[in-house]
């Protein structure tokens, strides 16, 4: 009896793991916003880390995460890396390519909760009412990544940071217009 319940309970372990890694690696997570300001100053806000504090929601989340900044004051190069609570790990992102008051890419490194790399864009288009904005994160989920997400979905656990994000920015931005 014993060795027929250590059986079915290494085939549910096997099955769910299987189950696990079947599921697809990449994710992609974007949000959008209309801010009533022109491009550059939009654009301002992102290409600057120094400016994140204004609207980051995760600055909100732990006010004495510690945060050091290195290599170019903006724009490519520049690099803000931060330490907070467990609701804001650690990590460190770069500014990859920056195109003025169209684009920015990211290099986003997680370091905790959880390991990971992803890749971070803003993007800037002028339009009747000011900029439409688009936040838009990519990568790839490793194991234990598609394991969380059976549970709880990416796009909505990082869409509304980014939805609270972009409303805090468009706050700042049409502040300043």
């Amino acid at each position: 009896m014993l060795k027929k319940i250590l059986i079915i309970g290494v085939a549910a372990v096997t099955g769910l793991a299987v189950f696990i890694n079947a599921q697809p690696a990449p994710f992609t997570v974007t949000r959008s916003a209309t801010i009533a300001a022109p491009p550059a100053t939009v654009f301002a806000l992102v290409n600057d880390f120094h400016k994140w504090d204004a609207w980051s929601p995760w600055a909100k989340i732990d006010p004495a995460m510690k945060q050091t900044y290195e290599g170019a004051p903006a724009g490519v190069g520049a690099v803000s890396s931060w330490s907070g609570n467990s609701d804001v790990g650690a990590g460190r992102m770069t500014i990859a390519d920056s195109k003025p008051n169209e684009s920015i890419g990211l290099n986003l490194e997680f370091i905790k909760p959880f390991a990971a790399t992803n890749t971070t864009t803003f993007t800037f288009k002028p339009d009747a009412n000011g900029t439409a904005v688009n936040w838009t994160m990519t990568g790839n989920k490793n194991f234990m990544q598609k394991a969380f997400c059976l549970v709880m979905d990416m796009d909505k656990m990082v869409g509304a940071d980014f939805e609270k994000g972009l409303a805090q920015m468009k706050s700042v931005a049409e502040a300043a217009k």
